[in-house]
């Protein structure tokens, strides 16, 4: 089975945020496949879609404990590939970069999910949400000021493109793999 989490955080109030772009590809990726609705699994406590041994996963934890609803669902299963979807204060808005078995660089979802199941084979597919004016380096109060806001309209399109690239680029993995992905993408 891949599992495919997109990372982001419930409710309403973080919907269109930096933060949750992983849910948004996810998403798009979903719509783009004709999966199911997602459903609440409780025992994960995430989000949930499969479809053809492919199971999408929101985890409703709230970012910084994403690695409590990963690694429910990764022990219960017979995983061949773990993709984590995520925001990337570090890449600017519209990049996308795809990367197996790195470190953190700071980022709390993929930090909580790294301490919960480790770093081996998994792969991360980063969306750049760097805003036009980037934090100064090591200000955490002010990259959580960033990843909690919307996109300016000037972003918009930007972020669009770069969920429908990530969403391309899901697909891509599944049929082809990870080096032809990472070739095509990480131009």
């Amino acid at each position: 089975m891949i599992i495919v989490a997109g990372l982001g955080n419930p409710g309403k109030k973080f919907k269109d945020t930096r933060h949750n772009v992983g849910f948004m590809a996810v998403d798009l990726f979903a719509e783009n496949n004709n999966f199911p609705e997602f459903k609440l699994q409780k025992k994960s406590g995430a989000l949930v879609s499969e479809k053809d041994d492919i199971l999408l996963v929101k985890p409703q934890t709230f970012m910084n404990d994403s690695g409590k609803s990963v690694k429910s669902l990764t022990s219960n299963s017979e995983v061949s590939n773990l993709v984590i979807v995520h925001d990337d204060i570090d890449l600017p808005v519209g990049k996308i970069k795809i990367v197996k078995e790195r470190g953190s660089a700071g980022h709390k979802g993929v930090e909580s999910i790294i301490k919960s199941i480790g770093n081996d084979g998994l792969i991360r597919f980063r969306i750049g949400i760097e805003p036009d004016l980037p934090a100064q380096a090591g200000n955490s109060v002010e990259a959580m000021k960033i990843v909690l806001k919307n996109f300016s309209e000037a972003e918009k399109e930007k972020i669009d493109y770069a969920i429908k690239k990530a969403s391309d680029a899901l697909s891509l993995f599944i049929k082809e793999g990870l080096d032809k992905t990472m070739n095509e993408f990480n131009g």
